[in-house]
């Protein structure tokens, strides 16, 4: 039988179908969060089998890998929709691309100071913590202490 006319679903076009398990196997992306993203519009709707199941075309699993690499790298998803919209657009400008990722990276960059200044404080309250059997302890002296 020709590849688009196979009568139980799994091919529609030639398009290899996949329910949502395959498709979260293949792209690294639970199910839960396939759903969360189609409800948010990252991707569209799937098609649906006619018993109601969802089906993906290896473009949806493709822009699901798309999404699970700019998670990865911390992008929020309000930036993962504006680079999906950009990766779709085959006449966007690349400046813009290259705008989003820069203000990624001045965000990355301030995150990481505060993270680093977290750590720096802890290591002071435990530096000065004997650790002893004694109940005072400058770790919760200094996390109860005022700001």
């Amino acid at each position: 039988m020709p590849r688009g006319l196979d009568l139980s679903g799994s091919s529609i076009q030639g398009a290899v179908m996949m329910n949502i398990g395959e498709a979260a196997k293949a792209s690294g992306v639970s199910a839960k969060m396939i759903r969360h993203y189609e409800a948010l519009g990252l991707l569209p709707e799937a098609r649906r089998s006619e018993a109601g199941y969802r089906q993906y075309e290896p473009a949806g699993v493709h822009t699901l890998r798309f999404i699970r690499h700019a998670r990865d790298l911390g992008f929020s998803l309000s930036e993962i929709a504006q680079l999906v919209s950009l990766w779709q657009d085959r006449k966007r400008p690349s400046r813009q691309v290259k705008a989003l990722a820069e203000a990624h990276i001045r965000d990355l960059k301030q995150k990481a100071a505060e993270i680093l200044a977290m750590k720096v404080a802890l290591e002071h309250l435990v530096r000065c913590c004997r650790g002893d059997d004694r109940p005072d302890c400058p770790i919760l002296d200094g996390l109860a202490a005022p700001r």
